[in-house]
Order: structure tokens, then C-alpha cells, then sequence
């Protein structure tokens, strides 16, 4: 599978936009299987049509032997029945199978494209900074990327097999219904192939009225599933902040908030029922009055005698099939209208990603360049809010290589954000950051992210497990006072709710000495910990990483004495400054108060 794959969705016309979603999995690198899956779909979709066309004659014969009480005949034509029920059956199973194994490869790839372009340049960070007019990604990226595909396909062979059957029953139902002589105003009138036009205007009128009944379907789908999203998320938030929703005793609160998203939930879905009722209303009608409108329509020429049973059976089974191929809108609509409200998601999904991409590349933004010192440095460095507002203006310091920096002030007035735009993850301000080209960077914010996993996976995130021994492991945690983790590393379990905050703090510095980064920021990420503990820490980090730039983010008084130099965030009610110096000078820049 390529590793990059891309979409370009850049038109407003929907089929066009249908068309950006569809082709390029046509075209990629899968394209063969694909192509292939997709014509074996479709031979088997012609041939379920070819067998449906041979039990219309069935029918014929069928019944014909019925009312001659030819017993022989009837035999014979039960062997045939049996025949055609079997091969259709295969059919049915292999178009199901490999219809699902079509869905599935599909899914796979654009679910690999939108992935690579929702975390290509950290867009989705920008994402969640700024409003694109887009909501939940994770329903998104799973809900509609499923519903797409399963959709798409299904329709597709839906209408073509629809199409398929018109072309085959029209000329059929031509032949048996012969024309239709009557008189008017004097005149002799002959309408031939009568009832195919019986059965155009029966299609025609029913799905002008399905229309005109489930169109507010097609917007009533589109926001259920982004109430059902925001409900799964609330649900999602509960779970994961479980210890201090409990410790607030927040859980009316929290029930009130639930149940204010599912009323969303509630009020849609009855809205849904009302249109949907309607519709299957209509629908069951359409087709039960389907079922005898045909012989109402030839019972004239069979009554006339110029019509058999068997003949009067197979022109209401070609009825019926011509009757449903020119009906499939109707049938289709519900999920049609899913489909639509589900392409609209997902290209307006596609469309913020885009807009926050072409901003991380064109708009004014922090760049960050590789030098050849052995330094990493901001230089005219200006953060802003996503706003526009200014933060902090004219940053420029260094952190040489092995020096110990401890960075302080006020909260809110900058310091995590400075942490960040070194990271090269803030979006928003100007000026650059330089590092060195092959100098590792390593960031610790003050609530470490714990991935899903097995605990030896956990704490060698982000550098994988592959190099790191199990005693490498061990030995590290019992360095970080986290000895009773130690045998548990095979062990899979949500560690972000297992573990207390200072244990997560200890976990994180624990990766901090199996990564071994050349340069180490620590966002307050010992603000959890005992101070003789964080004592502990800071004398770690200086035996097993000796070489390594230590830049801290800290309130603690006592962490003073692990540094050499301090960065202090200062503010006159105005504005803020920043001052870098040895601990006994300071060197001190400017920052904006954000109320």
C-alpha cells in the first residue's frame, strides 16, 4: 500500500465531489484486485439476472403445466426449479462474500488516506486549536468512512442490476402484454406494449411522491449522526476523567450533561420516525398494490382468452421486475439519503483538513530549521493565541548543549507555549526555532499521554520496543521508584486511569532515560511528585543523562537548585517580559496578559 496516498476534493458540485471520494481507489496501486473484485461482482450481478429472466419463462412453463394437470410436466419442471434455486443461491453467497471483501479493502485504503492527511503536519493539533467548521473526527473517520463504502457499493450494484433487468424484462413484457386496442371518440386506438407504459407511469408517479416525502431525510440523517457522535464522545470524556468527575461528585452534573445530548438525540430520531414512517407508509403500499396491479392490468386479454395461466404468471413476474427496476429509487431513498448526508460529512471533513494544511504551509507560522550548533534557539520568536492576539514578542535565547535551564512566571502567561513553538508543534506566531539537524528533542507535557497497550509498550512510547530489552525495561522502572510495574510488562490495561499522576510522571521520565534525548523539556512534569521525590528525579535525570540540555517549567522554589540559568516570565499588568540570565542576573522577554 502506497504510504501517502492523497485526496483532491476542490469542487462544490456533489457528484463531482462523489466522484473525487470514488475514483482515486479506482486508480491506485490496488487498482487490479479492485478492478477485479468489482467485475466479479458484477458478472455475478448479471448472472442472477439471467437466472431471474429463466424462472420468468419458468413461470410460464410452470403453471401451464398446472392448468393442463400435465403431472409429467409438472415433474420435470420442479427438477428444473430446484436447478435454478441452487445456482442462484451460489450466486447470492459469492456476490455477498466478495461484496464484504470489496467494502473491507476499500475501507482499508481511504481510511489510510485520511489518516496520513489528518496527522500529516500535525493538522489535526490545528484541528482542535481552531473551528473549520468540522466536529468529531473520530466519527468521521471510522462511522462515515464504513458507511461510504458499504453504501456506495451496495447502491451502485443495486442500480446496475436495476438497469440490468429493465433491459431484460422490458422486451418481454413487450411481447406478452401484445397492444392494447380501444376505442375513443369514435376512434380505434392501439397503444402496443401497453403494459410496459402501465408500468413507466406506475414507477414515474411513485417516486415523484417518495421524493416529495423523504427529502428532509437527507438532513435529518446527516445531523443523527453527528448528535450520536457528540453523545459517544460525552461518554468517551466521562470514562476517561472517571477519578475526578467521582472526586468532585459531579455525576448529576455530568447525567444533566448526557441527557441534554441524547434530547438531541431523541428529537432527531423522532423527527427521523415521522418522515421514515411516512415513507414506509407509502412505500409497503406502492409495492403491495404492485403485487396485483399487474393482473388487474392483463386480466382483460386473459379473460379474452388470448392469455394462458402460464402466460398471465410470467407477464405479472415481468411486470413485477420491470416495475421494480424502474421503482429502485423509491426502495433505495432511505439509504440513498444516508449515503448523501454521509459524502457531506466526509467531504467537509476533507475540506477542513485541507483549509489547516494549506495554513500550516502558506500562513505566518513558526519555522523551524535544522543549524550546525549544538543548540537549540528561538530567534525573534513572537507567539500568538489562535485568535491572532499576541502572547509573548521578540523570544530569542538558546539552550546550549549539557546546560541545565529552569523557565518561570505567572500562569497563562506564556511558558507551556513557548515549550511548544520548540517543539515546533504551535501553529501560531512568527519567527523560527532552529536545532540541530540530528540532535534528539524530547518533550514531557505535565499530564503524560499513555497510549493503549501492554505496559512494556507504554513506557517505550515513542520509540517502539523493538531495541529495548525486558531488564532494560525493569531496571528503569526500579530506577524510577516504579519497581512494582516491573513484572507486569506484558500486562494490557488503560494505564492512564491505573496509575496515579506521579506514577505517570515517574513513567514519563522512565522514557525520557531509555529514549536518551540530547535535549529534555519538562513541563511541571514533577509537579505531581513529593518534593524530597522530585529531589530524587532531577539528581536521576543528571547521573543517567549527563550530557543532555535540561529545560524545566516549574513553580517549586526547590527545583532552583538543579539548574544553571533561569528564563523568568515577568508582567506589569500590561504586557509580560521574559528574562534569560544565570540564576543570580535572569534574562527576561516580553509577554501580553491574555484577559
Amino acid at each position: 500500500m502506497s504510504e501517502n496516498p492523497r485526496l483532491s476534493i476542490t469542487t462544490t458540485s456533489f457528484l463531482r465531489q462523489v466522484w473525487a471520494l470514488i475514483k482515486p481507489y479506482w486508480v491506485s496501486e490496488e487498482r487490479w484486485v479492485a478492478c477485479g473484485l468489482l467485475a466479479a461482482l458484477i458478472t455475478l450481478n448479471l448472472g442472477i439476472v439471467f437466472i431471474t429472466v429463466l424462472i420468468n419463462k419458468w413461470n410460464n412453463d410452470f403453471f401451464t403445466a398446472l392448468q393442463n394437470k400435465d403431472s409429467n410436466a409438472f415433474s420435470h419442471q420442479m427438477l428444473v426449479w430446484l436447478v435454478l434455486a441452487a445456482v442462484y443461491l451460489v450466486a447470492a453467497v459469492y456476490q455477498l462474500n466478495l461484496n464484504m471483501w470489496l467494502q473491507i479493502r476499500w475501507r482499508r485504503w481511504l481510511t489510510n488516506v485520511y489518516f496520513g492527511e489528518w496527522l500529516d503536519k500535525r493538522v489535526y493539533y490545528r484541528l482542535e486549536l481552531t473551528n473549520h467548521g468540522t466536529d468529531n473526527p473520530d466519527q468521521r473517520l471510522q462511522e462515515d468512512l464504513k458507511l461510504f463504502t458499504t453504501n456506495t457499493l451496495s447502491l451502485a450494484l443495486g442500480f446496475l442490476r436495476a438497469v440490468v433487468s429493465l433491459f431484460s424484462f422490458v422486451f418481454i413484457l413487450w411481447t406478452l402484454s401484445g397492444p392494447l386496442a380501444f376505442s375513443l371518440g369514435g376512434m380505434q386506438l392501439s397503444v402496443p406494449g401497453y403494459m410496459v407504459w402501465a408500468a413507466l407511469c406506475y414507477a414515474i408517479g411513485g417516486t415523484w411522491i417518495a421524493h416529495k416525502i423523504g427529502r428532509p431525510l437527507i438532513r435529518l440523517n446527516f445531523e443523527q449522526q453527528k448528535y450520536e457522535a457528540d453523545l459517544r464522545y460525552a461518554l468517551t470524556r466521562l470514562r476517561e476523567n472517571a477519578e475526578g468527575i467521582a472526586l468532585y461528585r459531579g455525576e448529576l452534573d455530568e447525567r444533566d450533561t448526557l441527557l441534554t445530548r441524547f434530547t438531541s438525540v431523541w428529537k432527531n430520531w423522532w423527527s427521523l420516525i415521522q418522515y421514515q414512517k411516512r415513507l414506509i407508509g407509502f412505500t409497503a403500499f406502492y409495492e403491495q398494490l404492485a403485487s396485483v396491479f399487474p393482473f388487474v392490468v392483463a386480466a382483460p386479454r386473459y379473460f379474452a382468452g388470448n392469455l394462458q395461466l402460464g402466460g398471465l404468471m410470467q407477464t405479472a413476474s415481468a411486470f413485477g421486475r420491470v416495475q421494480d427496476a424502474l421503482s429502485w429509487f423509491i426502495g433505495a431513498y432511505a439509504q440513498l439519503a444516508e449515503w448523501r448526508a454521509t459524502v457531506d460529512r466526509l467531504t467537509g471533513f476533507h475540506h477542513a483538513i485541507t483549509i489547516a494544511g494549506n495554513e500550516a504551509k502558506t500562513g505566518a507560522a513558526i519555522t523551524v530549521q535544522a543549524n550546525g550548533n549544538a543548540e537549540v534557539t528561538a530567534c525573534d520568536l513572537t507567539l500568538a493565541l489562535p485568535d491572532g492576539r499576541v502572547l509573548v514578542d521578540s523570544i530569542n535565547t538558546s539552550f546550549k548543549q549539557g546546560e541545565q535551564v529552569l523557565v518561570t512566571g505567572p500562569s497563562g502567561c506564556g511558558k507551556s507555549t513557548l515549550f511548544r513553538a520548540l517543539a515546533g508543534i504551535w501553529p501560531f506566531g512568527t519567527g523560527s526555532v532552529q536545532a540541530p539537524e540530528n540532535g534528539t528533542v524530547m518533550f514531557l507535557p505535565q499530564k503524560p499521554y499513555l497510549p493503549l497497550g501492554t505496559l512494556r509498550e507504554v513506557v517505550a512510547y515513542p520509540k517502539g520496543n523493538d531495541s529495548l530489552s525486558d531488564a532494560q525495561i525493569a531496571e528503569t522502572l526500579q530506577l524510577c521508584r516504579l519497581e512494582q510495574f516491573a513484572h507486569r510488562l506484558d500486562e494490557r490495561d488503560n494505564w492512564a486511569l491505573r496509575l496515579s499522576p506521579g506514577e505517570q510522571q515517574r513513567l514519563a521520565i522512565a522514557r525520557a532515560l531509555l529514549n536518551k534525548p540530547q535535549w529534555l523539556f519538562l513541563d511541571e512534569a514533577t509537579a505531581a511528585l513529593d518534593e524530597e521525590t522530585e529531589r530524587y528525579i532531577y539528581r536521576l535525570l543528571r547521573q543517567q543523562l549527563p550530557n543532555t540540555t535540561l529545560v524545566s517549567i516549574a513553580h517549586r522554589p526547590g527545583v532552583v537548585t538543579h539548574h544553571q540559568r533561569r528564563i523568568t516570565f515577568t508582567t506589569n499588568g500590561k504586557s509580560t517580559h521574559l528574562e534569560s540570565a544565570p540564576l543570580c542576573e535572569e534574562q527576561k522577554f516580553k509577554s501580553f496578559p491574555t484577559s
